[in-house]
């Protein structure tokens, strides 16, 4: 029987995504690794086991595990996300004219990310932007769970476990 797979955590590795690394989940286990392009090289280009550094010896066998066995799956990447995007939707889910127009404004042109997360701070909304941002991750998160038929839990914004929290299976349909 597969495991069920916690929604917060697959949340907690697309967030840790950077541009030179991949997040995988093994369907079997329910685990997640997250790979360095560095790492994964090490196997795609064939590089000589001796001019592997010592740091990296240790986790061969896994990065290898990894990369070779159908039961991992790759999440999305940085590039599957499109945080720019995520931006524009959060600014233009602002009621504010004024504020939304200058979110807006942060995102056009260089620095786009830099100026929008400065603007968010200095106008005091950064805890309405990380909650939007973690909700957007958990919906894409969630698609990607459903498409792959891994059953998760819905358990973004960690509740006490006591509460009881929703389990699902992509075969139940949407989360209401």
């Amino acid at each position: 029987m597969a495991p069920t797979v916690s929604l917060h955590e697959v949340v907690e590795e697309l967030e840790a995504l950077g541009e030179e690394s991949a997040a995988y989940l093994n369907r079997e286990t329910g685990e997640l690794y997250s790979i360095r392009d560095e790492e994964a090289s090490v196997f795609e280009d064939g590089v000589d086991p001796d001019d592997v550094p010592e740091w990296l010896d240790d986790e061969l066998p896994k990065i290898r595990e990894v990369l070779e066995s159908e039961d991992w799956l790759s999440l999305p990447t940085r590039f599957d996300i499109h945080e720019w995007a995520i931006m524009d939707g959060f600014a233009r889910s602002i009621d504010d004219t004024d504020l939304r127009d200058e979110l807006l404004t942060a995102i056009r042109g260089r620095g786009a990310f830099r100026c929008f997360k400065d603007a968010v701070h200095r106008r005091g909304i950064h805890e309405d932007w990380y909650r939007h941002r973690t909700a957007t991750l958990g919906r894409i998160a969630a698609d990607w769970l459903d498409g792959h038929g891994v059953v998760y839990i819905d358990d973004l914004g960690a509740p006490p476990a006591w509460w009881g929290v929703e389990q699902r299976h992509p075969a139940d349909g949407p989360p209401v």
